[in-house]
């Protein structure tokens, strides 16, 4: 450092004004910053079991918008998510057994984010936050896919 506090040799480089919502898994842990060429500072992170678009995902893409300056959001699935395909009988079987109430919401499969398909889930999400009335027209929304093994990148929507 300077005696200014300027750093020495480090290069301005513009920042990415992107947020993204991907899913939970572990496996996506750097992963997906490598995957997609982020460095620390680029891109708003919010991360859900199976990047499903929910109110708080909603409301946290406002927050990358309005507050923090993001200009593009990216809906970023996987391939072989946990969520496609998950088994909310079993899953409500375990909530009793360890004293949970899984009825507390008239739609379970829903809240909890059951999805078929992996791909169809990128695309409804990018719809949802497409259609949001907060959302607002000049935020480019895209959709991708990462395969979880190869690392490959499809753009979706």
């Amino acid at each position: 450092m300077s005696s200014k506090g300027e750093i020495i040799g480090a290069e301005a480089r513009p920042k990415k004004k992107l947020a993204v919502v991907t899913c939970m898994d572990t496996r996506l842990v750097n992963f997906l910053n490598e995957k997609m060429g982020l460095e620390r500072g680029d891109a708003k992170v919010i991360k859900n079991a199976g990047n499903i678009i929910t109110e708080d995902a909603l409301r946290s893409l406002v927050v990358a918008i309005y507050c923090l300056g993001a200009e593009k959001i990216a809906i970023v699935g996987h391939t072989d998510c946990g969520m496609a395909g998950a088994d909310t009988e079993e899953i409500k079987k375990e909530m009793i057994r360890r004293g949970a109430n899984p009825y507390f919401t008239t739609d379970f499969d829903a809240w909890i984010g059951k999805m078929d398909d992996e791909e169809e889930n990128v695309k409804r999400g990018v719809e949802l936050v497409k259609n949001h009335p907060a959302i607002p027209k000049d935020v480019e929304v895209e959709g991708l896919i990462i395969d979880i093994v190869t690392g490959e990148i499809t753009k979706l929507v």
